[in-house]
């Protein structure tokens, strides 16, 4: 009986002490938030907040009213697991609704958004490789200039708070054109670039008018972004670990169940919560210890210029984590192993041994879920080839049929 105590009392201390370090984060990031405010470029965004607070809400109400039914030492029981919220796929949409998100489709594949037709979307967000640009740090855009940051996985992108590393889009919209009109990326000198091509484009009108009616001129970027965010918004990926958080405890293996204990006990959860396992706060890189490379890239403190900014980013999703790497924002860290490793030593101060970070990893891997193929075919004309494009005289790995620039009424 005393031992079953003490594993009791063990376990308890170990679920309160992550319950604890994640109510502080929380709670330290919401004190800036109404301690300083600042322009529309702050960090804070009071709707992810204000949902963050009731989810610690919800979860102080579980953890009081789940006492008498503790998890068992080898697992953690899902009803206990309040940071975390299971998703699934988006049910398929009807009507105009359905027709906006074919045009979004159509425009994500389309290369012709960008300055000499070389460079879509999809080119650094590949969709059949978990939404990045597989084995690049950095991306290369149309002239073969590499950016600036890694290219984040898009899917699961809908559930964030934020886009962009530096969080500078609040939305999928608001980020959709950024791109274009980017001097790396895709080059376009204006947004009248883009409508210009899309008004050439006979097929493109029919949709526009179909998805946008009432508007004389339904062409305008507003509702280019619109689109190719409804796109974007159906690309989720539920994997195992929902099922799990829905209550199917068989679903996970004990190397996962036992990767999950560590990953909680680490600290990992106290930023990695919520439905997309981050994506809903932004944290300093280096916060238990200073990030080693501290000019190369500054954070948010590049876009706001606030100090108080300086080495802070949005924190990534770990959904699909172990199929989008070279990870962190620069794409300098070749294998998850490390990237764990240098989770524990500089966000929570821990130096993680071999075993814990394979547990963890283990973990990380059942986060990974199912590409919804027949959601992202492209159409016919737009899809990937598995011929290398030529971005300003150096070879890519993903390119496009060589298309004509349409004519008038084409």
């Amino acid at each position: 009986m005393t031992n079953l105590k003490s594993a009791f009392a063990a376990m308890l201390k170990r679920q309160m002490n992550t319950l604890i370090q994640y109510l502080l984060d929380r709670l330290q990031a919401f004190g800036r938030a109404v301690l300083k405010p600042s322009s529309v470029t702050t960090p804070w965004d009071s709707r992810a907040w204000l949902g963050g607070l009731a989810v610690l809400a919800l979860g102080l109400a579980t953890w009081t009213g789940c006492s008498s039914e503790q998890a068992a030492e080898d697992e953690i029981a899902p009803q206990r697991l309040f940071m975390f919220t299971a998703i699934q796929a988006q049910a398929h949409s009807t009507g105009v609704a359905a027709q906006r998100v074919d045009l979004g489709r159509r425009l994500y594949y389309d290369p012709h958004l960008s300055v000499n037709g070389t460079i879509s979307c999809n080119s650094c967000h590949q969709l059949t490789k978990y939404g990045v640009d597989p084995g690049q740090a950095v991306s290369k855009g149309y002239n073969g200039a590499p950016g600036g940051r890694n290219s984040p996985t898009v899917y699961n992108a809908g559930l964030q708070f934020a886009q962009f590393w530096d969080g500078r889009a609040p939305t999928l919209a608001a980020q959709a054109s950024g791109p274009m009109m980017n001097p790396v990326e895709m080059g376009m000198p204006a947004p009248d670039a883009v409508l210009k091509y899309l008004h050439s484009n006979a097929g493109y009108m029919k949709q526009f008018k179909a998805v946008y009616p009432g508007m004389k001129d339904p062409v305008v970027m507003e509702n280019v972004t619109d689109a190719i965010a409804s796109f974007e918004d159906g690309l989720v990926t539920p994997s195992r670990w929902d099922e799990y958080l829905k209550g199917n405890t068989t679903v996970l293996s004990a190397a996962e169940k036992s990767g999950l204990r560590t990953f909680m006990d680490s600290g990992c959860a106290s930023c990695h919560a919520g439905r997309d396992m981050g994506g809903n706060s932004y944290a300093q890189l280096g916060a238990a210890r200073s990030w080693p490379d501290q000019k190369s890239d500054p954070g948010r403190f590049a876009l706001t210029k606030q100090d108080r900014d300086r080495m802070y980013f949005k924190v990534p999703t770990l959904r699909n984590v172990a199929e989008t790497g070279p990870w962190f924002h620069d794409g300098k860290v070749q294998t998850l192993d490390e990237a764990v490793r240098l989770m524990g030593e500089y966000q929570t101060g821990r130096k993680l041994n071999a075993e814990q970070v394979n547990s963890i990893v283990s973990f990380l891997h059942a986060l990974t879920g199912d590409i919804p193929q027949q959601y992202i075919q492209a159409p016919a004309s737009l899809a990937p080839s598995n011929e290398s494009a030529d971005r300003g005289g150096q070879r890519h790995t993903t390119g496009y049929p060589a298309l004509p620039m349409p004519q008038q009424g084409e």
